[in-house]
């Protein structure tokens, strides 16, 4: 069954969702993340995902601490990511309490580097992060669009021993519009060995099985839960 995994984005220490990746977006959901985070817990969610939107921008890890204190005062498996660029913000980020770190930029400009992550924690520690723009992969918390192809990177790295992969379609995401169904259930059909996690646009519980019903390991709800499209007791069915 399709795992759910509510997102918490955090600038300035606080809990805030941007359209499409654009900063000048930006709405507050909660001035301290660890409010939603245990009203999660509370309604028997188990995972959260993680963004440090200060720490894509600055590249570097920023805001740890906000981590620290969500995995030391819940009991949900955190994984985190946005700033990930050295080894020193894995390390952080895995000392911080983060069960799994999400990889994107890195995967793209430093191969090498991420390789050596994938070696040395091991690919159940490591997501990679595609975020897609009109099927070409996406750095620098969406700023800047390569001519990778999503296709390419996933063979690329699935040759490598990856079997998670966290996918998000950035038109989609922050717009409520819908998820990308016919992407992810293609991308589960053409790298079964891969567990895919949707991220972007999900919207509704329907979508939800159509995700479940298509073999989506994992659905990341964001903006949704937060202005209530998403009941959190809607979802006591995928738990």
């Amino acid at each position: 069954m399709i795992t759910i995994i509510p997102a918490i984005d955090i600038i300035g220490g606080k809990c805030v969702r941007l359209e499409q990746g654009d900063y000048s977006m930006k709405k507050v959901y909660e001035d301290d993340p660890l409010d939603a985070a245990k009203r999660f817990e509370d309604h028997g969610l188990k995972r959260l995902h993680v963004v440090d939107l200060d720490g894509a921008k600055a590249k570097h890890v920023v805001n740890y601490k906000t981590l620290e204190r969500l995995t030391s005062k819940t009991s949900l498996v955190v994984d985190f990511g946005g700033g990930i660029k050295t080894d020193k913000d894995l390390q952080i980020a895995f000392e911080c309490g983060a069960a799994l770190a999400v990889i994107g930029s890195i995967a793209v400009t430093d191969r090498d580097l991420f390789q050596s992550w994938l070696q040395a924690y091991g690919p159940s520690k490591i997501i990679l992060g595609a975020d897609v723009k009109e099927g070409h992969i996406a750095v620098s918390g969406w700023m800047d669009v390569t001519e990778i192809g999503l296709y390419d990177f996933l063979k690329y790295y699935g040759a490598m021993g990856v079997n998670q992969v966290l996918c998000t379609d950035i038109a989609k995401d922050g717009m409520m519009s819908g998820s990308s169904v016919e992407l992810y259930s293609q991308m589960v059909k053409d790298f079964p060995a891969m567990q895919i996690i949707a991220s972007g646009g999900v919207s509704s519980i329907a979508e939800i099985h159509r995700l479940d019903k298509a073999g989506v390991a994992g659905a990341i709800i964001g903006k949704a839960l937060y202005e209530g499209k998403i009941r959190i007791e809607d979802l006591k069915a995928f738990l």
